[in-house]
């Protein structure tokens, strides 16, 4: 998760997000290019003495300034796409959860088991524990088995919500009335954080997202504990 002072994105934790970084990675250092030879351009043009009647007339010029503009919007341009391309594929998912938004909760449904489902609220800042985080610990958590393709269904009930995690390089728009999806795999045991990142009122910040990353085994244990209880 993100800590005080940090100036880049969260690590990765999935492959998609692990493309995400090297494209802006890529992408950064072509606007640093950019940034440097126009600043270089100006200082030379401000400080040279000398005026060349060839550099004011000149069809080669005219056209290197016409066609590297293109090339390096080429460049980034492919990588985008294909990003983009990546983002909507959902291939072979494994396991299918349904996140519902509503004013000021989450409800998940585990759409593969039977009668597995329960709501996430924030837990108040005076029932955390040390060690847990103000305003991003809910009081249940939403467990998957690592390494595995999971696909969400995410969709709202009564306004505009937002389900994002940074650190998977998924956000996606809880809309009423229509079902959202996108995919994800978590490439290693963990907890991340998340939290609504759409404007839906007055309680907007204290909608928080965790997403628990397990062995398969333990997911087993939990799926099979939490049908119990319910």
């Amino acid at each position: 998760m993100a800590h005080p002072s940090q100036l880049g994105l969260q690590d990765a934790a999935s492959p998609l997000m692990e493309e995400l970084l090297h494209f802006h990675d890529h992408a950064l250092m072509i606007v640093l290019l950019i940034s440097t030879m126009v600043l270089y351009i100006i200082a030379a043009m401000v400080t040279a003495k000398f005026t060349d009647k060839l550099i004011l007339d000149s069809q080669e010029i005219e056209v290197i300034w016409t066609v590297l503009p293109a090339i390096v919007l080429i460049l980034i341009a492919l990588p985008s796409l294909r990003l983009l391309y990546m983002m909507d594929e959902v291939s072979a998912p494994q396991m299918t959860v349904k996140a519902v938004g509503h004013q000021w909760y989450w409800t998940y449904e585990y759409t593969d088991y039977q009668e597995l489902e329960f709501d996430a609220y924030m837990l108040p800042t005076s029932d955390l524990t040390p060690g847990q985080f103000r305003l991003l610990e809910a009081d249940h958590r939403v467990v998957v088995p690592a390494t595995s393709p999971i696909r969400m269904l995410i969709t709202a009930e009564d306004v505009l919500h937002s389900w994002a995690l940074p650190a998977l390089g998924v956000k996606v728009d809880a809309i009423p009335g229509r079902l959202n999806q996108t995919a994800f795999i978590v490439d290693r045991p963990g907890v991340f954080y998340g939290q609504c990142s759409e404007i839906c009122g007055a309680n907007h910040s204290f909608m928080p997202i965790m997403v628990e990353s397990t062995a398969l085994n333990y997911f087993e244990q939990w799926s099979a504990v939490m049908s119990e209880d319910a």
